[in-house]
């Protein structure tokens, strides 16, 4: 399946959004681990299928008013115990949630 705005080589990528309610919560499955993933990060066939072999967890983005501004909260659960998947989000969402507050802040991301 291909995505209009997907990055090339991501085409394949199908997450579901599970709920939808505009401006306070999103929530979607979260992964489809392909060969083109697997690809764009240098990841051999044997890694990509032991993360293709987890079964989906689910992101959601809880937003709240606050003081000043917003609160967002995210929350990424429905891991099986030991998962690799886990363990690599953990390390990849504090990076993420630091680019964007600095996005916000600045106008500016943080480097890749």
């Amino acid at each position: 399946m291909t995505v209009p705005g997907r990055p090339a080589g991501l085409e394949s990528w199908c997450e579901a959004v599970l709920e939808s309610d505009p401006y306070r919560r999103l929530s979607y499955t979260w992964h489809t681990m392909t060969p083109e993933l697997a690809e764009k990060f240098g990841w051999d066939q044997e890694f990509q299928a032991k993360l293709a072999g987890e079964r989906r967890s689910k992101v959601t983005f809880d937003i709240e008013p606050a003081t000043q501004g917003v609160k967002l909260t995210v929350i990424h659960d429905g891991f099986e115990p030991g998962s690799t998947v886990l363990e690599m989000v953990s390390v990849g969402w504090p990076d993420v949630i630091s680019s964007l507050k600095t996005l916000l802040e600045t106008g500016e991301p943080l480097p890749a």
